[in-house]
């Protein structure tokens, strides 16, 4: 009902900035990312970036930098979503008031051929948003190679 009053005296370019507002309202922290983990197995790009914050920041778990704004991470994931296996598997998730904490089996295409990577991911959110995600990255699996460190 409330939508519908909104429509009512605002412009089609406001409705949306309104919708999203609202949307980011009601998300709680759990299917904001949620929405980002399916966008990402979609391998939608725009989906993915629109769960974090303008300039938002990733990292490996007390560590580096990985990339910082939509223009890094778009970058950064672009070549990831172009792998044809790509797809992370949840086996378990905790939420902790704004933080959100990810354990994953993700399948990838490695140099190496196709295998798997098991990740942690932590997910701190604001106003709706991803704004900062922080990752352990285990030791890849890939049949028939030895076993390596993680790969970003």
């Amino acid at each position: 009902m409330a939508l519908l009053f909104l429509a009512r005296r605002s412009t089609p370019t406001s409705d949306r900035t309104q919708a999203s507002a609202m949307l980011q309202r009601m998300s709680t922290p759990e299917s904001v990312v949620q929405r980002q983990l399916d966008a990402y197995n979609a391998k939608d790009l725009e989906g993915w970036l629109a769960t974090y914050a303008a300039d938002a920041k990733q990292f490996e778990l007390h560590g580096a930098l990985l990339a910082a704004g939509h223009a890094q991470m778009r970058e950064r994931m672009a070549v990831r979503f172009a792998e044809p296996d790509l797809h992370a598997r949840l086996l378990s998730r905790v939420v902790m008031g704004h933080v959100v904490v990810d354990h994953e089996r993700v399948t990838r295409n490695f140099p190496e051929g196709k295998g798997t990577i098991e990740m942690l991911c932590v997910y701190e959110l604001a106003h709706g948003v991803i704004a900062k995600a922080s990752f352990a990255i285990g030791i890849k699996e890939v049949p028939g190679h030895a076993e390596s460190a993680g790969s970003r």
